[in-house]
C-alpha cells in the first residue's frame, strides 16, 4: 500500500463557464495534519467534497490510500470521516441515540455500538450529556458530537470543513485538544481556515489556496524563510533609542527601524548568524540591551504575505 493518504494530480472542477479549480496537485502523508488555507470561495470547500465522493471532479485525478474517488468511492467512503462547515442535526434524537443511528447506518452491530459510543462520548466530552437531546446542546457540544459522528466507523482520514467556524474560545480550546488526541491516535487529518492559527504546533503541512490555484504547499517553517525575506526583530534599551536607530541604519542588513517607546522595530534581511552578528555589534558599541528577539510569525501572518505577494515557490 501507499504511504500517502492523499495523492491529488491536476484537480479540475469547473461550473459552466467558472473554473473553482485549477490543476490542484497535493500529496499528504498518512499520519499527518495538513492545514489547507484560503479565503471564503478559493476552492477548499470543492476539493474537500471532492475528496469525500461528494462531488465529481472535471480533470485529473484524486486518490485516498491508493484508490480512485471516482472509480471506488464505496471503499474510499469507509476510510473517511467528514465534517462539512455546515451540516445538520436530528433534533428529535438524544445523543446517545444520534450516535446509534450512525452507528447503525454504517452496519455495526447494536453490541458492538454499545461499547464504540460511550468511548466516543468521552473522546469528545459529551459523555455526561448521553441522554440530553441534540437540540438542547450548545454550538460547541454540537460541533464535538458531529465530529464523534465523523468516527463512529474509525476512519483512517478526518476531512474537517472549517470545524471551529463559529466557536467561542473555550470551545475552540476544547476542538484543538480532541484533534491532537486523534493525531496521537495515527488518523490522517486535513483541516480547513480559521482555526489553523491555535493549531500551527501540530499541523505537520499547510497548502494556501486562492482562486482556485494552489499557491503555495509545505512545511510551515520552509514557507515562512521563503516568504518572510524581512524578519522583524525587537529591541528594547534602557535609553538612546535615537541613536541606537541611527546606528542600526547604517548596518548593511537593516531596511528601516522604527521606535516605540523603549522598544526598536527593526525589519532586518539577515539569517541566523547574521542576526547573531547585530546584537554583538550593538553590545560592542555600548548600547544596554534588556531584551532583543524575533516576532513569531504565525499561520495568519503567512497566508497574509502569500495572497498579498502572490506566493512562494512550491
Amino acid at each position: 500500500m501507499t504511504d500517502n493518504m492523499i495523492e491529488i494530480s491536476g484537480l479540475t472542477k469547473t461550473f459552466g463557464t467558472f473554473q473553482a479549480l485549477k490543476g490542484i496537485d497535493m500529496i499528504i502523508p498518512k499520519g499527518s495534519v495538513f492545514g489547507f488555507v484560503g479565503p471564503n470561495g478559493a476552492g477548499k470547500s470543492t476539493t474537500m467534497s471532492i475528496i469525500a465522493t461528494l462531488m465529481l471532479p472535471t480533470e485529473g485525478t484524486v486518490k485516498v490510500d491508493g484508490l480512485d474517488v471516482t472509480e471506488h468511492p464505496h471503499e474510499v467512503r469507509k476510510k473517511i470521516g467528514y465534517m462539512p462547515d455546515f451540516f445538520g442535526v436530528y433534533d428529535q434524537l438524544k445523543t446517545e441515540e444520534y450516535l446509534h443511528f450512525y452507528g447503525g447506518s454504517y452496519g455495526i452491530p447494536r453490541k458492538e455500538r454499545e461499547q464504540l459510543i460511550p468511548q466516543l462520548l468521552e473522546l469528545v466530552n459529551l459523555s455526561d450529556k448521553k441522554d440530553a437531546y441534540v437540540d438542547s446542546l450548545s454550538r460547541g457540544m454540537k460541533q464535538r458530537l458531529c465530529l464523534a459522528r465523523c468516527l463512529v466507523h474509525d476512519p483512517e482520514l478526518l476531512i474537517l470543513d472549517e470545524p471551529a467556524s463559529g466557536l467561542d474560545p473555550r470551545a475552540r480550546i476544547e476542538m484543538r485538544e480532541i484533534l491532537k488526541e486523534l493525531k496521537s491516535m495515527g488518523k490522517t487529518i486535513i483541516i480547513s481556515s480559521h482555526i489553523l492559527p491555535e493549531l500551527a504546533e501540530m499541523v505537520d503541512e499547510i497548502g494556501v489556496i486562492e482562486h482556485g490555484s494552489m499557491i503555495a504547499v509545505g512545511n510551515i517553517n520552509r514557507i515562512q524563510q521563503q516568504l518572510m525575506a524581512k524578519r522583524q526583530l525587537t529591541i528594547k534599551t534602557s535609553g538612546r533609542q535615537e541613536e541606537l536607530k541611527q546606528f542600526l541604519l547604517d548596518q548593511p542588513l537593516v531596511q528601516g527601524v522604527f521606535i516605540d517607546g523603549a522598544k526598536l522595530e527593526v525589519q532586518f534581511s539577515g539569517q541566523d548568524a547574521e542576526q547573531a552578528a547585530l546584537l554583538k555589534h550593538i553590545l560592542l558599541a555600548d548600547y544596554e540591551v534588556i531584551s532583543y528577539q524575533e516576532q513569531q510569525t504565525d499561520l495568519e501572518d503567512i497566508f497574509l504575505a502569500i495572497t498579498k505577494g502572490g506566493g512562494a515557490e512550491q
